[in-house]
């Protein structure tokens, strides 16, 4: 059997690879993080070459790294796997997701057929209570969140990216008195989701009316119901782009040609640790190439 180097080497250059730090690395696996570094140097010392480009406090796999990286990442993945499932006692795997009401109707619940097939054994609880960020590892094990940007702490994937769309009820943007313009906006009440503060303030500004004042601003934690009160005439939605195509509501349309991109994005995220886990890896997977757009 030819000789390999230590599996501690090996998982500790796997970790420092995916989350492209000493530091983080050597908290995943409650090392110190000169212990970390030492075995990632066993390791180059055993290949005879460098496997990082190091810069500063940050590490980057060189061709050589993720050569390896690519080589033996799955298989130690396998490993882990059967472990798990030998040490666990039971068949089913179970996913506890945080998500949005409206990610989870409108992009989320029309494909998870295609992953029961894929994987019957995954089940998820999914939970839509909100936080999702802040309740990882304390409820949840991974969650699908609206938000500018993510902590780097955690691992995230960026699902999106999109453009706001102005939605009205069609009665605003038809006959005498229809909302054309967006100085318009001033007599109108603005509906704004609560993951997306910033919105309507960027909106205006690249529309080129800082100044733009509404006449009020109404705050709502759940898209659904933005898209209702919109619909009913209850004032303009600020939402994006996927919000309105996929809601397909004939009450509402877009007001003003004007395209702008948005600052939020959907991200699935999960503690660095959790992605280990064969649920939470199966189902990002699934999700990264069956969601994704980006």
């Amino acid at each position: 059997m030819r000789r390999l180097p230590p599996l501690t080497a090996i998982e500790a250059f796997v970790q420092v690879a995916r989350l492209g730090s000493i530091k983080a690395a050597a908290e995943e696996l409650a090392l110190s993080s000169p212990a970390l570094s030492r075995r990632v140097q066993a390791l180059e010392r055993f290949i005879g070459k460098p496997l990082f480009e190091r810069r500063h406090q940050a590490l980057r796999l060189n061709a050589d790294g993720e050569r390896l990286l690519s080589g033996i990442a799955p298989a130690l993945d396998t490993i882990s796997d059967t472990i798990e499932a030998m040490t666990s006692g039971v068949e089913l795997l179970r996913l506890r997701l945080g998500v949005l009401p409206l990610f989870a109707t409108q992009r989320l619940l029309p494909r998870l057929g295609e992953l029961k097939r894929l994987h019957p054994e995954l089940h998820l609880d999914v939970d839509t209570g909100g936080h999702g960020v802040t309740r990882l590892g304390d409820g949840l094990d991974a969650a699908i969140v609206l938000a500018e940007e993510i902590d780097p702490a955690l691992y995230a994937k960026r699902l999106d990216r999109n453009r706001v769309h102005v939605i009205a009820a069609r009665a605003l943007a038809e006959g005498p008195g229809a909302i054309t313009e967006p100085h318009q906006l001033a007599s109108q009440t603005v509906l704004i989701h609560r993951d997306m503060p910033e919105t309507f303030t960027a909106w205006r500004e690249a529309v080129g009316l800082p100044d733009l004042e509404p006449l009020a601003i109404d705050f709502f934690d759940s898209g659904s119901l933005m898209l209702e009160a919109a619909a009913q005439g209850l004032g303009i939605a600020f939402m994006l782009e996927t919000h309105y195509e996929s809601a397909n509501d004939p009450r509402l349309v877009q007001l003003f040609d004007v395209t702008v991109e948005s600052r939020y994005s959907y991200w699935f995220v999960c503690r660095p640790r959790a992605l280990q886990t064969r649920p939470v890896r199966l189902f990002h997977d699934w999700v990264a190439a069956t969601i994704a757009t980006t």
